[in-house]
């Protein structure tokens, strides 16, 4: 479960009450992580994934539990071992299992980190009578772009990317956090009776869509109806899906639930055909991301990486989707295994709710709010209900606010010249952000938001250090989004607590650099390079048409291996700080 729950802001400040920042500040002093430099040459094409013992949560509106521990560096553990021979050591020894991870609560043996960390489970709270009135006045007064009729129904269509960014009101697409919040909104909006979502194909990873997925079972808590309709639907789409009351699709409806795949490409025998001969330096067996300039095959430990990813999300998706429509996970299993797309097939079997086209379903909604066959039903899209404020429904918190600091794209020292605004991580504009909260009185606390593949060594040494000279001044969490890879991973490290969704891609599992030798194709397009230097290494990265040098070769591998030295001798001095 998650350390902290503090991930889902839709500002970039989240306001929260004194109470809970006693508890952050209650805790001990940030660590002191050592400065070691570590370069990331190429991007992952795939990371390893760790199952972490916990998962991200949202700061959402009803009130929550927050532990002093939560940003506690040493453990209960290390200081019942300090306590000598006593019963307390006793205690220790007969509360925890053979690898010392286990602690008995009661009758139970749960995890240790389970036991310290709150679980986040979203309570809603009904508003008395007091606030009710409150929040009715509050909307007497709202703005004009604030009003939504009584009754109304609020549709979303869950459709294509969907950023970690926050977007503006002119902006196109979807933005999670702002997705998010719509469904805390509309949870104690007293004007929204139920949400209607259009699931259309989504190009996102599987963390959003696991988080898209839990704001759902959230909102259900709430009491109204949330309804799905699905006209193109696989894994993803009907993930979300079955979390909603009723599924509805087309009779047109295009339904292919029929597993999962993990493809790679590889392309040394093209370059071999056209004379580009690959010099790639590795560190680390499962660095696979030269293995598509390398090899022509998938290699042993890249086929285990993969395999073991496929495994983690195909029995994530069959233990959620068994337990939301109430089926044997081996029913799920023969049921995908056997390939069903007919539309009856799926209605008869009671994997959707009814065929029904779009019409109908707002008909039927129509009818179920009471509203007569000449009325139209009150509908509020997801655009307009973003400019409805969290204080206008009674979601309102104290004055002390933690800073949202949000890392999406992969990552870049600089600004190029061709480069559009918002495609990545600037590491120059970032680095300002992070100062300016650290040099701010106004946030108690920041969470570093990462969605990201890696990029360039540089920047993220740089943002790094800021992130690290942060967390020693104020409690810093790091929450992974759908990937928090390479570079991402190396940002996150320098923050006393990190928190991942269980789907989340990340971890660092290597080094790789090299370059490529284009000789043989010079000569096969009669082109000629002649260089002239000065310096035993001058054409360690200049001379493209030529391979290495055995002098140079060793000067390559040599770096690449400092790198990684570096890198792993500060992952296990974190590791030792956070016992």
């Amino acid at each position: 479960m998650s350390k902290l729950l503090l991930l889902q802001s839709s500002h970039l400040t989240a306001p929260i009450h004194r109470r809970t920042f006693a508890a952050i500040l209650s805790a001990s002093n940030p660590l002191h992580i050592p400065s070691p430099f570590s370069r990331f040459h190429f991007r992952p094409q795939f990371s390893l994934s760790l199952r972490p013992d916990f998962t991200n949560d949202s700061l959402r509106e009803p009130s929550r539990k927050f532990l002093v521990r939560a940003f506690d560096s040493s453990s209960s553990e290390g200081e019942t071992k300090k306590t000598g021979d006593g019963p307390e050591k006793k205690e220790e020894k007969d509360g925890k299992d053979e690898s010392g991870s286990d602690v008995r609560v009661g009758s139970q043996r749960v995890r240790k980190s389970d036991e310290e960390y709150p679980s986040g489970e979203f309570r809603f709270v009904k508003p008395g009578a007091w606030k009710s009135f409150v929040v009715k006045l509050r909307m007497l007064v709202a703005f004009p772009w604030e009003r939504v009729r009584k009754g109304s129904v609020l549709t979303m269509k869950l459709r294509g990317q969907i950023s970690d960014q926050l977007k503006s009101r002119f902006s196109s697409g979807l933005s999670l956090p702002q997705l998010c919040e719509n469904f805390v909104k509309a949870a104690y909006d007293p004007r929204i009776s139920g949400v209607y979502l259009h699931i259309d194909s989504l190009n996102c990873g599987w963390a959003k869509v696991e988080e898209i997925r839990r704001h759902i079972l959230d909102f259900r808590k709430s009491g109204k109806f949330i309804v799905a309709f699905v006209p193109v639907c696989r894994e993803k789409e009907y993930y979300l899906a079955c979390a909603c009351d009723e599924i509805y699709c087309p009779p047109s409806g295009y339904i292919s639930l029929f597993g999962f795949t993990v493809q790679a490409s590889f392309l040394r025998g093209v370059l071999d055909k056209v004379g580009i001969e690959p010099q790639v330096e590795r560190i680390g067996k499962y660095k696979s991301a030269g293995d598509q300039l390398t090899r022509k095959t998938m290699s042993k430990e890249n086929c285990e990486m993969l395999n073991a990813l496929l495994d983690n999300i195909y029995g994530h998706w069959l233990d959620e989707v068994s337990s939301a429509k109430g089926k044997k996970r081996e029913k799920v299993i023969d049921f995908i295994d056997e390939g069903v797309f007919h539309i009856e097939r799926l209605k008869k079997d009671g994997w959707i709710t009814d065929i029904k086209y779009d019409d109908e379903v707002i008909s039927m909604l129509q009818e179920r709010l009471g509203l007569q066959k000449d009325k139209i039903l009150p509908m509020v899209d997801y655009r307009k209900y973003c400019n409805v404020r969290k204080w206008t429904v009674g979601l309102v918190r104290g004055k002390d606010q933690i800073a949202v600091i949000r890392a999406s794209g992969s990552i870049s020292r600089t600004r190029s010249p061709l480069s559009v605004s918002g495609s990545g991580i600037i590491g120059e504009q970032l680095i300002e952000k992070i100062r300016s909260v650290r040099e701010s009185k106004r946030y108690k606390a920041a969470i570093i938001r990462i969605d990201s593949p890696g990029g360039d060594a540089l920047a993220s040494d740089l943002m790094w250090r800021e992130i690290r000279l942060l967390a020693a001044s104020k409690p810093v969490i790091a929450s992974m989004s759908d990937l928090a890879a390479s570079g991402g991973y190396y940002m996150a490290m320098a923050a006393q607590t990190i928190v991942a969704e269980n789907l989340t891609l990340t971890g660092s599992i290597g080094v790789v650099t090299g370059k490529f030798n284009l000789g043989n194709l010079y000569e096969k397009i009669g082109f000629n390079k002649e260089i002239i230097s000065r310096g035993r290494y001058a054409e360690l990265l200049a001379a493209e048409n030529r391979p290495f040098r055995t002098g140079e070769n060793k000067k390559d591998r040599q770096k690449v291996r400092r790198g990684r030295k570096k890198r792993r001798w500060r992952g296990r001095k974190k590791g030792r700080q956070r016992q």
